[in-house]
């Protein structure tokens, strides 16, 4: 690259590689903090080894992008610091972070992934991996049905129902992970400070799980203040944003998830709000009805807001939660902060597009933009009975800063079937 914070002299690179390995003269490969050395005649060789984390974490967050994944693989020590929330928050600070949309699909003859570039007008194949015997084809297709994905750094977590796998975009490897501890089906998920929450998409549990990617393990850390089924994730500023879906036990429609889980006395209706979880805190904040009412389409968070899409019949809106929680009224209202909604332009769908039950969208924040994809939930024969031909893999991306639309490159035919999140590595 033609920047200067983007090239890398080689012989630099090699000793900063060499350096990583412990001096084995030294009684412990890990410091906590630098001793002052007192003055000597004779020159010593100071290892990375010998260096806290802080002090490696900040000359590793100034590397260049493309010299990262092989960086990873030098040791354990350095994988660990790369894929800490630490090394995600110093790259974020000095404009590092390259944001993107990453699809990942089940194909015929292996797992297949691509990835939308921010500012980018192409998607660009990331992976095709023959399948193994620890994760077969058959686990991905259905791992891949009803699963929603979770971006750690450059790591993303397909969470399924009974099963989760994670794939390393640096290694190009995919490895099997602790799954949840209740079976949910159509719930939410999202990250917060390297940690993926998930909750709703059950009707005998409340319960709210945490994943910790270094130690494997699921643990419950709080009770929703009610149970929702196909709800949306998002999170800003600490907040676990449980978005939409069907609020299981009021009287009225219902019968999608009754079938699902089979609780023939369930009931449920559409729940256009949003309960709100201050994970530092372990805390539920005050819950948040969407304005206009309707059903929740698609959800994201972009900017250090809350993106929703709503349906009420045949029209689409297009909503803005401020998230961005002020110190003087943390967790609550105020004029011109947190927990205000404004209503912003509709996605320009053609005319052609009507919105049904069968139409479904993916809402993904890039950076400072909201990526919508549009998957029509008609099949090959449904779409032949009836005459119907609308163009599926649509996109459209909503730029939070210009507040306008503009059309994105359409989704490969492959990936109009997939799961989708926002990376940033």
């Amino acid at each position: 690259m033609s920047s200067e914070r983007d090239r890398c002299n080689s012989r630099h690179f090699t000793w900063l590689m060499k350096t990583c390995f412990p001096n084995p003269n030294q009684t412990s490969t890990t410091i906590v903090s630098l001793q002052p050395h007192p003055p000597s005649s004779s020159s010593s060789f100071t290892t990375i080894s010998s260096l806290p984390d802080d002090v490696v974490l900040e000359f590793l967050s100034r590397v260049p992008p493309s010299s990262l994944p092989p960086l990873s693989l030098v040791c354990r020590r350095w994988a660990r610091l790369l894929h800490s929330p630490h090394f995600s928050d110093l790259r974020r600070r000095r404009s590092l972070l390259h944001h993107s949309v990453f699809a990942l699909a089940a194909t015929d003859s292996g797992l297949s992934a691509a990835n939308l570039i921010a500012n980018d007008d192409a998607w660009k194949i990331a992976l095709f991996l023959p399948c193994y015997d620890a994760v077969s084809l058959e686990n991905f297709h259905s791992l891949l049905a009803h699963a929603r994905l979770a971006s750690v750094g450059p790591r993303v977590f397909v969470v399924g129902r009974n099963a989760m796998v994670r794939y390393d975009t640096w290694a190009g490897t995919v490895t099997p992970r602790s799954p949840m501890i209740f079976p949910r089906k159509k719930f939410a998920s999202a990250v917060v400070a390297g940690k993926i929450y998930v909750a709703g998409g059950g009707s005998r549990s409340t319960a709210v799980e945490e994943y910790d990617p270094f130690l494997d393990a699921w643990s419950v850390v709080s009770h929703a203040p009610r149970r929702r089924y196909g709800c949306i994730g998002a999170s800003v500023d600490g907040v676990f944003y449980i978005i939409g879906g069907l609020r299981i036990g009021a009287a009225g429609e219902g019968n999608e998830f009754i079938r699902a889980t089979g609780g023939a006395e369930a009931h449920a209706a559409y729940a256009s709000s949003m309960d709100l979880y201050d994970v530092e805190a372990r805390a539920w904040l005050r819950s948040r009805t969407v304005p206009g009412g309707g059903c929740v389409v698609a959800a994201c968070a972009a900017a250090g807001h809350v993106y929703v899409l709503t349906s009420h019949a045949v029209e689409l809106s297009f909503w803005r939660f401020d998230a961005r929680r002020k110190t003087s009224n943390h967790g609550g209202g105020g004029g011109g902060g947190f927990g205000e909604w404004c209503r912003i332009k509709s996605p320009p769908l053609p005319a052609q597009i009507r919105v049904d039950t069968r139409m479904r969208f993916s809402c993904i924040g890039m950076g400072d933009k909201v990526v919508l994809i549009q998957v029509s939930g008609w099949s090959v024969e449904e779409m032949m009975r009836s005459g119907r031909s609308v163009r599926e893999g649509m996109v459209l991306v909503y730029d939070c800063g210009g507040r306008e639309w503009r059309r994105g490159a359409d989704l490969p035919e492959v990936y109009r079937r997939a799961a989708y999140v926002g990376v940033e590595c």
